[in-house]
């Protein structure tokens, strides 16, 4: 059947792994780093069909054009002179517009809602290891303003067939009766789940070693050796690896990967940040999105990690304290009594999100290369698209019909 590269070993390159080799395909994964850190370790771990409404919406603009020269605030560009971010940044708004944003919903959804499913298929075959739970996530908010907007998206929720409970502050409080909630309202979304997501990478990592899946880890990709239409080789400080098909996985590395093939990949990639804080001894029983401040709650057994924040300020960039101080400032002003301190610096975790112009992902093969797959420009819903783009990936390199339609998520749009 062939040998398979996987250049990407984040959650979307592992699960375009577990299919392919599933499937009866030699796999190889190369990647970076040491299957330890990265994005797909510290991110808040959602499934969540819920976030069916794509990132380049209206409104988002002159939002981010609000917050975005504010160290501190939800999202934040650092200037500089970069013809990349500002092909993306123009590209990114003219699809930011309401009849592009409709069009786009329902390939979304279909995405999200075939990852749900295969989700937690894959937590039945591998055993439950990685602490999914099926409890659903809330939408909390503390102004009238996203109290409203949150309600309407709920009854745009409800038109796609996704269940909500609007839920009054009365019964916030009364699903989280370990910590006080200072909030106006809220919307439950009891098909989202959550996982813990460094166990579910540790988990797929060990059942695709075990069966047979090389990975070569702390490995950089220098280059690429093509031969017409084709990828021959891809070209490492550790080695050669002859391929006769190669998914580019590489999460927001991708754009460095496609131009040593000679094309550009619009993509820019988003820092976010977390803290986990172990043993809280009163902790959250749900995850919750804080609305007004773009901030994720998630209880991990006995622990609980805040995150958030989009920061585009490139891939060299450092730890910004200011974004994490938001972060826990906010949680403290929904959880005024949540028994956790500020941790130090080294205990902040922060990691790069892949952010297409237009908030799908880049699925499918490009045209100059007939042996090249793309599997990229997740954004924010790494964990929640994972299992659903693996499954695509492997159809489409099978060559069989794709589960969902593909078009939207077309690598050259």
């Amino acid at each position: 059947m062939g040998k398979i590269v996987v250049a990407g070993g984040g959650i979307i390159g592992m699960c375009c792994a577990y299919y392919l080799n599933k499937a009866g395909y030699e796999v190889a994964v190369i990647d970076r780093g040491s299957m330890t850190e990265g994005t797909s370790y510290g991110n808040a771990g959602y499934i969540c069909p819920s976030h069916f409404i794509p990132l380049a919406s209206p409104g988002i603009v002159a939002k981010g054009l609000q917050w975005m020269l504010s160290s501190s605030s939800p999202f934040y560009i650092r200037p500089r002179l970069d013809l990349d971010l500002i092909r993306w940044g123009l590209t990114f708004w003219k699809r930011s517009g309401k009849s592009t944003m409709h069009k786009n919903i329902p390939h979304l959804h279909n995405i999200l809602q075939l990852s749900r499913t295969l989700t937690s298929e894959l937590r039945n075959e591998l055993g439950d290891h990685f602490q999914m739970k099926e409890m659903g996530c809330l939408m909390l908010y503390k102004s009238s303003t996203t109290e409203h907007h949150e309600i309407e998206q709920a009854q745009e929720a409800a038109e796609l067939h996704i269940e909500t409970r609007i839920l009054s502050a009365k019964e916030v409080q009364a699903m989280e009766p370990d910590v006080q909630v200072d909030v106006r309202g809220g919307v439950l979304y009891p098909f989202d789940a959550h996982v813990h997501p460094g166990d579910l990478m540790q988990v797929l990592h060990r059942h695709l070693v075990s069966n047979g899946v090389e990975f070569h880890l702390n490995t950089s990709i220098t280059g690429m050796e093509t031969a017409g239409s084709k990828v021959k080789r891809v070209l490492t400080n550790t080695g050669d690896f002859a391929c006769d098909q190669l998914v580019l996985a590489a999460g927001s590395w991708m754009p460095e990967l496609t131009k040593m093939l000679g094309f550009n990949l619009l993509m820019q990639a988003g820092k976010g940040y977390s803290m986990t804080f172990e043993q809280v001894n009163r902790n959250l029983r749900y995850p919750s999105i804080l609305v007004d401040d773009r901030v994720a709650m998630t209880p991990l057994g006995n622990d609980l990690r805040m995150g958030g924040t989009m920061e585009i300020s490139g891939l060299d960039s450092p730890l910004l304290i200011k974004r994490a101080e938001a972060i826990f400032k906010a949680a403290r002003s929904y959880f005024p009594d949540l028994p956790v301190q500020f941790p130090q610096k080294e205990k902040i975790w922060f990691g790069w999100r892949p952010l297409s112009t237009d908030g799908l992902p880049y699925i499918g093969r490009v045209s100059r290369y007939s042996n090249l797959v793309l599997a990229g420009g997740h954004g924010m819903l790494g964990i929640s698209l994972a299992a659903g783009t693996g499954k695509l990936i492997e159809e489409i390199v099978g060559g069989h019909p794709t589960t969902i339609p593909i078009h939207a998520f077309d690598t050259e749009r």
